[in-house]
């Protein structure tokens, strides 16, 4: 099992964000992260709507972190890009995952207790612990 390439790029990205010293603009941050310009641009509008990263427009433009890397958790990146973390679609209140009808799903406290356990571990790694 692993995240999906655009969570792993979008990753690779807002570290080479947490090690600038200044804005970067798209070809250069695309360039350090080793990641296509194009995959780049398409991430970066996604952690600019989460409101992880501040994009600036014109000559002089670029992005930014929208806060410091200390209160940047690897849980939020990933999540701009693929949405709210569940271990299991059974923890999706509109899954039908075919047990009895009325009664909880025998894997779903398992699958809960590990999705609570990645989270957690998200949720405490920030940015600053990665460069």
């Amino acid at each position: 099992m692993h995240i999906n390439l655009e969570s792993d790029y979008a990753v690779r990205l807002v570290r080479v964000l947490a090690q600038a010293s200044d804005r970067l603009d798209g070809k250069t941050l695309a360039e350090r992260a080793n990641v296509s310009p194009r995959f780049t641009l398409k991430i970066m509008q996604k952690l600019v709507l989460a409101g992880v990263v501040n994009s600036y427009k014109g000559a002089h433009g670029g992005y930014v972190l929208s806060r410091p890397a200390t209160e940047v958790t690897l849980r939020e990146v990933i999540e701009a890009v693929e949405g709210q973390y569940r271990f299991s679609r059974c923890l999706d209140g509109d899954y039908e995952c075919g047990c009895a009808e009325g009664e909880r799903c025998p894997f779903q406290t398992v699958f809960d207790e590990i999705t609570k356990m990645v989270t957690d571990k998200l949720d405490e790694t920030t940015f600053d612990r990665l460069i």
